[in-house]
């Protein structure tokens, strides 16, 4: 089994867009930010200094991991993945689901860890809930363990975008 992380190809996209960003527009602002607070002098007791230094960290770490991420990563192309497994859950899907006792309807897309973004319904493929959807098939009932107990929903349909 392969350790490369997966990362769908959209997923690895928005990453090296932000990889981009980070470095021609975030960086250069960051060391403008340091070359002028040191021009107030003493840097013992400058806070911009300090808070523009932790932010030049920061970015920088971000950075390291996001080129990291890239080049270890498995890029998936969910188009091609779905094309030979029609209708079934698999890695990059996204995922229409019925919670079978209240009926609430929600969308999910099951992508790699680091592009697991709730907000966006985007679920990583590490998750209780994508575990429990992975090799099902729309009309399947996929019961999930939540924290606040078990969860059944049923898979009302699957597309790969």
């Amino acid at each position: 089994m392969s350790t490369r992380p997966p990362l769908t190809l959209k997923g690895s996209e928005r990453l090296k867009a932000e990889l981009q960003r980070l470095k021609t527009e975030e960086r250069p602002q960051i060391i403008q930010a340091i070359a002028t607070a040191r021009e107030h002098g003493d840097l013992k007791e400058n806070a911009e200094y300090h808070a523009a230094r932790e932010q030049q960290s920061f970015c920088e770490g971000r950075i390291k991991e996001l080129e990291s991420t890239l080049s270890m990563a498995q890029i998936i192309d969910v188009v091609a993945v779905g094309a030979m497994n029609p209708g079934k859950v698999v890695f990059g899907a996204t995922v229409q689901l019925e919670e079978v006792e209240t009926g609430d309807t929600i969308t999910y897309q099951i992508v790699g860890d680091i592009e697991a973004d709730i907000k966006h319904n985007r679920v990583a493929v590490s998750s209780p809930i994508a575990r429990a959807m992975i090799g099902k098939e729309e009309g399947d009932v996929a019961v999930v363990q939540a924290p606040g107990g078990v969860r059944e929903y049923e898979i009302v349909g699957v597309s790969y975008q």
